[in-house]
């Protein structure tokens, strides 16, 4: 079996990439994490597709509003910078997405697993189900393809 292909925001192929600017319009639910003193400040956080990430004390987590139990942290200076909080509990992304098929990172090959290096955590998925994310402060995440075709719209 081949090893997943291992991609870090630092990697200098994100710079040869082809992003794109999408923007999502999708409302989704916000909550902070905010632990008790005394209680761990890191939290596991396991994806739908079965990545481990950790959440920080002070991340907001992030879930869809029909999936609340499927949610992701989100470090809470990049949420500040790149989401609205619309009313108590829900926000919606303001800023631009810069994505880009996963499967362009490996050569169109849309079987190979590829880790991601994410502020949270390394997750691993098929290229083919998913692509490459850029954030505000160059952070990189696999975001789902299915998603994307849903929610996402291309910034003209």
């Amino acid at each position: 079996m081949t090893e997943p292909f291992v991609l870090t925001s630092d990697d200098p192929l994100i710079n040869r990439l082809n992003f794109k600017s999408f923007r999502n319009s999708m409302i989704r639910r916000v909550v902070p994490f905010i632990p008790e003193p005394g209680q761990p400040q890191t939290m596991h956080v396991m994806t739908p597709w079965g990545s481990e990430l950790t959440a920080k004390s002070g991340d907001m987590l992030i879930s869809e509003l029909d999936k609340p139990e499927d949610f992701w942290p989100i470090d809470s200076v990049i949420f500040d910078e790149t989401y609205i909080v619309v009313k108590p509990g829900l926000c919606i992304k303001r800023a631009v997405t810069l994505i880009v098929p996963l499967a362009d990172v490996v050569g169109g090959d849309e079987d190979r697993m590829v880790t991601v290096h994410t502020l949270e955590g390394p997750e691993t998925v098929r290229a083919g189900d998913f692509y490459l994310a850029k954030g505000v402060k160059g952070e990189i995440w696999p975001y789902p393809k299915e998603k994307v075709l849903k929610t996402m719209r291309p910034v003209d």
